[in-house]
């Protein structure tokens, strides 16, 4: 058998005998060495376009673009077409003609606690709706109707104007109250609040009127009307005073899973269910 060769090469011991490529410092061409990006900072004031667009709620940002380059767009009455287009929220915005708001539409409903005003001028910020609310949209929020300080219950908000507008002008919302008086409430007024009590040369009617349980004193009373206290009224032109008022029913909304003093946004059905009665 022939026996190896030996040889005077030792083993490498992996130490390094020269520079790698990775410790090569690499210098660019002269001419082509990079050019370091200008820090730029978008103005906070202003928004793009189509995200403008898509946040109304007209379509995608995608398609929003397609909108944009095809000339559908206006702002402030010029047609836009240029990619990339910021626009300030100040700005008049039309789609097809119609104008557009960034904001998100929120439908809110509310359990009202007792003492608290919907009032958006008071005094105490911490006895309003609004401190309530005041996470629940990005933009205020107003009432459906009107609700004294001292009643409770279901109160509708939103800062849809035109959703506001149908519902205050309709007078077909339902509502029930359970009411506490200071005096047992006679027969012969139950009577003549079902025949209709007039009010400011108008004849009220109500829907509905009856005793709660044995009480005498407690009345739950259905009716349309949106009118400032008109159930106050009512019953003060009969000779009694309402020690406690609670709006139970609106429209088809209840106060189901909704503690006091809390609120929800409106399920899509139920938003579709409200608008039809606008």
């Amino acid at each position: 058998m022939t026996k190896p060769r030996k040889t005077n090469k030792k083993p490498n011991s992996g130490k390094r005998t020269g520079k790698s490529v990775a410790d090569k410092t690499y210098v660019a061409p002269k001419g082509k060495r990079p050019v370091a990006k200008k820090n730029t900072v978008s103005n906070p004031d202003s928004i793009r376009l189509n995200k403008y667009i898509a946040n109304s709620g007209v379509c995608t940002r995608r398609d929003a673009d397609l909108y944009i380059s095809t000339g559908s767009v206006r702002v402030n009455g010029e047609v836009i077409t240029e990619m990339g287009y910021r626009v300030k929220l100040t700005d008049e915005v039309r789609f097809d003609g119609q104008l557009v708001n960034p904001v998100k539409k929120s439908y809110i409903l509310l359990n009202k606690p007792k003492g608290f005003t919907i009032s958006s001028t008071t005094t105490n910020e911490k006895k309003s709706v609004k401190a309530i609310t005041q996470n629940a949209a990005k933009s205020p929020l107003k009432p459906v109707g009107k609700m004294e300080r001292n009643t409770s219950g279901l109160l509708l908000l939103s800062n849809d104007d035109t959703f506001l507008g149908a519902l205050n002008s309709s007078g077909r919302m339902r509502q029930i109250y359970h009411l506490e008086l200071d005096k047992n409430f006679s027969r012969v007024d139950f009577d003549k609040i079902l025949e209709g009590v007039r009010i400011d040369n108008n004849v009220v009617k109500v829907h509905d009127l009856q005793y709660i349980e044995d009480s005498k004193k407690e009345i739950g009373i259905q009716l349309n009307s949106q009118k400032n206290k008109i159930v106050t009224r009512i019953f003060e032109k009969l000779g009694y005073t309402i020690t406690r008022m609670d709006r139970v029913v609106f429209g088809e909304l209840t106060k189901k899973d909704l503690p006091r003093g809390r609120w929800r946004e409106l399920t899509k059905q139920e938003l579709i269910n409200i608008k039809m009665m606008a």
